[in-house]
């Protein structure tokens, strides 16, 4: 078996709270210089690559700056930081909910992705709140969309992260999600939704594979209704990638403002956070792996469509939604 590389330290500091990027030169490789590997593999365009060196931006493993003629050297690492994409300030805040020594959970708002990725990375509840509470070492302990509202398990000890990430992994954390979506009578609730998920990297939307083996399970109860509105109890037993959602497509009950199921929507303007996806992590429940503590959170925040529907339902953003009546 072979063993993965040890990975030395970032010699760079954080920057807005997002980890400088670490490049890791292939074991085989043929490229005279370290220059001409990363212009191949990273396509930053013409001269940018040259730029960076001359500058002393990328730098090894002992923090001094690559030279531009470096000889290319197998298995070794090398650092950086990318320019940070143009964000549109998500102006809603992230209510810490609790913290301690070992964990810190979140109420995350709509529209703030969990983590750095695509265009998104300061704008996300990670980087923001490295900086707010001044904890580098800080990591999510999973993940909510972008779109979801409601509680985050963020880790503080590197070497605990594992532990936590454990408990999401062999289902010991109860979740309870809530939603509003269209009411309907004809819908027998509450019942249990099992099937294949599959999502495709690159495309938006999952799907489910009629008479595949189920990989995900989620318990759905209706909380009450009012007129063409329902507020619903959602229960996953499993977390497959936009389960509640497409889940609750599939019962024929949508999620109000999801721009995707049922159908995929062009995408909203950067600073449009209108209509949010009213998809809420209510409650988070585990025993701590680290302090044997017993856990409960529960989100503060509500459903703009459950309590002031007019005021949610503005200038349209993702799917249309039935008027309450």
């Amino acid at each position: 078996m072979r063993r993965k590389p040890r990975i030395p330290p970032a010699p760079l500091p954080q920057r807005d709270g997002v980890d400088p990027v670490r490049v890791r030169l292939p074991p085989e490789g043929t490229w005279p210089t370290v220059r001409d590997h990363l212009v191949e593999r990273l396509a930053a365009g013409p001269g940018v690559i040259d730029a960076m060196l001359r500058g002393g931006e990328i730098v090894g493993a002992d923090g001094t700056p690559v030279a531009p003629d470096a000889p290319y050297e197998p298995g070794a690492f090398v650092w950086f930081h990318r320019d940070l994409p143009p964000e549109a300030t998500v102006p809603f805040a992230l209510d810490v909910v609790h913290r301690d020594e070992h964990i810190v959970v979140v109420d995350k708002p709509h529209f703030l992705a969990t983590m750095p990725r695509g265009g998104h990375v300061a704008q996300t509840a990670l980087a923001r709140l490295r900086v707010r509470l001044g904890i580098p070492t800080l990591s999510a302990a999973h993940r909510l969309d972008r779109l979801t509202a409601g509680l985050l398990l963020f880790t503080v000890r590197p070497e605990e992260r594992g532990a936590y990430q454990t408990l999401f992994r062999d289902r010991l954390v109860h979740k309870e999600y809530e939603a509003v979506a269209p009411y309907d009578p004809h819908v027998p609730l509450p019942r249990t939704v099992r099937s294949h998920i599959e999502k495709e990297r690159g495309r938006i939307a999952a799907y489910e594979v009629e008479g595949a083996e189920p990989n995900s399970e989620s318990h759905v109860e209706l909380i009450e209704h009012r007129g063409a509105l329902g507020r619903y109890r959602l229960t996953p037993r499993t977390g497959r990638t936009h389960q509640l959602r497409v889940h609750m497509n599939a019962l024929g009950l949508p999620i109000l403002g999801d721009p995707v199921y049922p159908v995929v929507t062009g995408p909203a303007a950067p600073d449009d956070f209108r209509r949010p996806l009213q998809l809420l992590a209510r409650v988070l429940e585990f025993t701590d792996p680290v302090t044997g503590a017993r856990h409960r959170f529960v989100s503060g925040r509500t459903l703009g469509a459950w309590s002031a529907y007019d005021d949610w339902n503005q200038q349209p953003h993702g799917s249309r939604a039935a008027p309450a009546q």
